[in-house]
C-alpha cells in the first residue's frame, strides 16, 4: 500500500511534466532595474587604464552576425518509473540559427543608431519528444519553397543604444507581409518578426548602462533577471558581469567580460506564491543549475566579436523508499531545461 502512494505522487507529478513538454515556455522578460556596482578603489600606481564599455556606430558601416537562440526542456524516466508510464518522455523545444547583416543608416544625437537588418540565412528546428516537427534550412534546396524560405532577404529596421538595448522596432511592416499565410511554417516566420522577438535577438544585456561604462580591469556590474518555467517555480538570478582583462590584437583593443549569476529571491518569491502548487514545492528541490556568459567587445571598432550566456538547471526525483532498499531498483525523475542566446560576428 505504502509503494502504491509513493507511485501515487509520482504519476501525478508525470502527468503535470508531461503538459511541460508539450511546449517550451520562453525565458522571462529582462528585470527593468540595473543595479550597478561601485569600482572598486585601486593604489594610482597600480590602477588599470580606463575604457568605454560600449557600442559605437558609424554611418553606413555594415556587419553580418550569426545568431543562435535555443529554448529546450527534457523529461527522463529512470527505474520502475519508466515502466510504469505509458507515455514516454524526451526533448522538446526550438532552435534558431540565422544570419544578418546589419548596416548603419542613421545616428541621432544620443548615439543612438538606426539600422537596417538583411535576413541572409536561416536555420529552424522544433521538436516534441524528440520528434522534429518544423525542420527548415534556408541552405537546403528541398527547402526553397517554404514559407520561412520568403524570409531570406527581407529586411526590417531597428534603433540600438550604444549600451546594447533595442530602443524601438522602427519598421517590419514589409518582411511580416511576405511571410503571411496559414501554415505553420508562417506562422512561424511571423513569430520570428515579433517585436519581443526581435529585441531579444538583437539585444546585448552584458554591457552596463550608459553613466556606468567607463571601466577598470577587475570592475563588475549586475542586473536581475527572471525565468518563468511553467508549473515548476520560477527562478530569478542577479547576473554580476566583470571586466576580466582587455586585450592588445595587434590594431585591436578587444574587452574580455565575463559574467556568472547567483539565484536571488527577488521576484521570484512572489512569482512562486502566485503559481507553484503545494505538491511541488514538497516534491521539487532547488535544481542544479548553472547560468555563466561571456563577451567579447571590440573597444577599437566598438563591435561584438562574440556574445553567449546559458542557462542549465536539472531537477530530480528518487522515489524515497527505493534509496533505503538496496534490492529495489530505484525509480528517477529528471527534468532539465536549458536556454542559450549566442551571437558571433561572421564579417
Amino acid at each position: 500500500m505504502r509503494q502504491n502512494r509513493v507511485f501515487s505522487c509520482l504519476s501525478a507529478a508525470v502527468i503535470c511534466l508531461l503538459l511541460l513538454i508539450a511546449g517550451c515556455v520562453p525565458p522571462g522578460e529582462e528585470a527593468a532595474k540595473i543595479k550597478p556596482e561601485p569600482a572598486k578603489e585601486m593604489p594610482e600606481a597600480a590602477a588599470a587604464e580606463v575604457v568605454s564599455l560600449a557600442l559605437k556606430f558609424t554611418l553606413e558601416d555594415s556587419t553580418t552576425y550569426k545568431v543562435i537562440t535555443e529554448a529546450e526542456k527534457s523529461v527522463k524516466f529512470e527505474g520502475l518509473l519508466s515502466k510504469e508510464v505509458t507515455s514516454k518522455g524526451g526533448c522538446t523545444g526550438k532552435r534558431v540559427e540565422m544570419t544578418f547583416t546589419k548596416q548603419i543608416q542613421k545616428l541621432d544625437s544620443k548615439g543612438n543608431a538606426t539600422a537596417k537588418i538583411t535576413i541572409e540565412e536561416l536555420k529552424y528546428l522544433s521538436k516534441a519528444k524528440d520528434n522534429a516537427v518544423l525542420d527548415f534550412d534556408s541552405s537546403r534546396e528541398k527547402d526553397k519553397a517554404s514559407a520561412l524560405a520568403k524570409l531570406i532577404g527581407q529586411s526590417y529596421t531597428i534603433e540600438i543604444a550604444p549600451t546594447g538595448e533595442v530602443v524601438e522596432i522602427i519598421d517590419v511592416k514589409q518582411a511580416r507581409a511576405a511571410v503571411r499565410g496559414r501554415t505553420s511554417a508562417n506562422r512561424t516566420a511571423l513569430m520570428l518578426l515579433r517585436p519581443d522577438v526581435i529585441r531579444k535577438r538583437h539585444g546585448i544585456s552584458a554591457l552596463p548602462a550608459a553613466d556606468k561604462s567607463q571601466l577598470r580591469t577587475n570592475d563588475n556590474w549586475s542586473s536581475i533577471k527572471s525565468h518563468d518555467f511553467g508549473l515548476m517555480y520560477p527562478k530569478s538570478y542577479e547576473r554580476i558581469y566583470t571586466l576580466k582583462e582587455v586585450k592588445d590584437q595587434g590594431k585591436r583593443n578587444v574587452a574580455i567580460v565575463e559574467m556568472n549569476a547567483i539565484p536571488t529571491s527577488e521576484m521570484a518569491e512572489q512569482m512562486y506564491k502566485e503559481q507553484a502548487t503545494d505538491f511541488f514545492s514538497r516534491t521539487f528541490d532547488n535544481p542544479i543549475d548553472r547560468y555563466t556568459g561571456r563577451l567579447e567587445l571590440d573597444l577599437t571598432a566598438g563591435k561584438i566579436e562574440k556574445y553567449f550566456e546559458k542557462l542549465r538547471l536539472e531537477w530530480t526525483i528518487v522515489e524515497p523508499s527505493a534509496e533505503q532498499e538496496s534490492d529495489r531498483e530505484p525509480s528517477v525523475l529528471t527534468m532539465a531545461v536549458t536556454l542559450l542566446h549566442s551571437i558571433e560576428k561572421i564579417d
